[in-house]
């Protein structure tokens, strides 16, 4: 099997999930029958939150693209990264490296354009809103995103995520931002922050969704089995 390197610690359970997530996706029988993952889990990476909401943190390109050579040195033969925001810095990821990268955002628009999806529900960070790194890849697929036209208190909920938070106090407030998106006409939830994928429980059955993790997990365990 080839391995993949991750680019980790946005936030650092989030990184932890996709990993559970890639063992649970192999129909292994023995542990070489899993996928080798090199997981560079650095939360040191300059708050993306910080660089493009209030404009005052430190570039995290450098530091990605650091991790990227790290991770080719290493013997990563492709790279992955479970933050939707930080794909705002994938360009400087693929200058770094010459390996392939497994782009979360194109998957998963590829994936929601499957399953019929068109107004897609934004369960996201302001910052992947202010970046804008769904754009390009909902365009090519003829899909709208909708943003909750007061994102302050998913903003709140991510944040106590990153703080420890218990998920399960949090859900009631991730369910009301679910409902919120419904009434703006979303006919289709994205789970487009890592940190909301550790509480997909809290989202109304009766509305289809999509998580971007499960996505790139889907591309890292068909990578490294092909």
């Amino acid at each position: 099997m080839r391995t993949v390197g991750i680019l980790g610690g946005m936030g650092p359970e989030a990184t932890i999930l996709l990993m559970q997530k890639v063992m649970a996706a192999v129909p292994a029988r023995d542990d070489a029958d899993h996928v080798p993952l090199l997981v560079h889990q650095n939360p040191q990476v300059p708050s993306r939150i910080k660089a493009l909401i209030e404009r005052v943190g430190e570039d995290p390109a450098p530091t990605l693209a650091r991790m990227a050579r790290d991770l080719e040195a290493a013997g990563a033969q492709a790279l992955a990264m479970p933050c939707n925001t930080a794909h705002h810095y994938a360009p400087a990821i693929r200058e770094a490296s010459g390996l392939p990268f497994l782009d979360m955002l194109a998957l998963t628009a590829t994936h929601l354009a499957g399953a019929g999806a068109r107004r897609v529900g934004m369960l996201a960070s302001p910052a992947t809103r202010l970046a804008d790194v769904f754009a390009a890849p909902f365009a090519a697929r003829g899909l709208v995103p909708v943003f909750l036209d007061d994102d302050t208190a998913l903003l709140a909920i991510i944040r106590a995520v990153k703080a420890g938070d218990p998920p399960a106090t949090l859900t009631g407030a991730l369910r009301r931002q679910a409902d919120a998106l419904r009434a703006q006409g979303a006919d289709h939830l994205l789970v487009a922050c890592t940190e909301l994928s550790l509480m997909t429980d809290a989202l109304p059955d009766d509305l289809p969704r999509t998580d971007s993790l499960d996505c790139l997990t889907g591309a890292i365990v068909e990578f490294a089995r092909g």
